[in-house]
């Protein structure tokens, strides 16, 4: 794999057009932009969200498993989780075995929010997406999970 750092004489002078960081940053700020004004029209906030996305496939998890899904610490998972359960979208169940740990489960109000924001998510990708074929729709994901697995390690 070839060395693409730049030359020594030329480390200092990294145009942000030609930094892969900082397009990524923007993008994603675009992207998070993009998807908010959508969701605030359903009432939803950018940062429940992500605990709504981690839930709707992982109905029941703890709230510990929720804050690592989603990359929070404790404090913001339980902000969040106070937010979900006042809106009526989730429910807090205490663990069967240990007492100290506590379930978030889906209310049937918090399943049927998918069903109307997942097609906003799905029209920001499209948008954004305008113009890419598919194979390069793919190749996009392809290539973004490969710097995060080498950032990563």
């Amino acid at each position: 794999m070839p060395d693409t750092r730049p030359s020594p004489e030329r480390a200092g002078d990294l145009p942000l057009a030609e930094s892969l960081g900082y397009q990524i940053r923007t993008t994603h700020r675009l992207f998070q932009r993009a998807l908010q004004t959508e969701l605030e029209k359903a009432g939803v906030t950018l940062g429940t969200w992500y605990f709504l996305r981690v839930l709707w496939s992982e109905d029941g998890i703890t709230q510990s498993q929720l804050s690592q899904r989603v990359g929070t610490m404790e404090p913001t998972t339980l902000s969040a989780i106070r937010d979900m359960v006042r809106n009526g979208w989730v429910r807090r169940v205490p663990h069967a075995q240990d007492r100290r740990k506590i379930n978030i489960y889906m209310t049937d109000k918090g399943r049927a929010l998918r069903d109307q924001l997942l097609p906003v998510a799905y029209a920001v990708i499209a948008s954004a997406s305008t113009g890419l074929t598919d194979r390069e729709k793919t190749m996009l994901i392809s290539l973004l999970r490969a710097m995060q697995a080498n950032l990563q390690e």
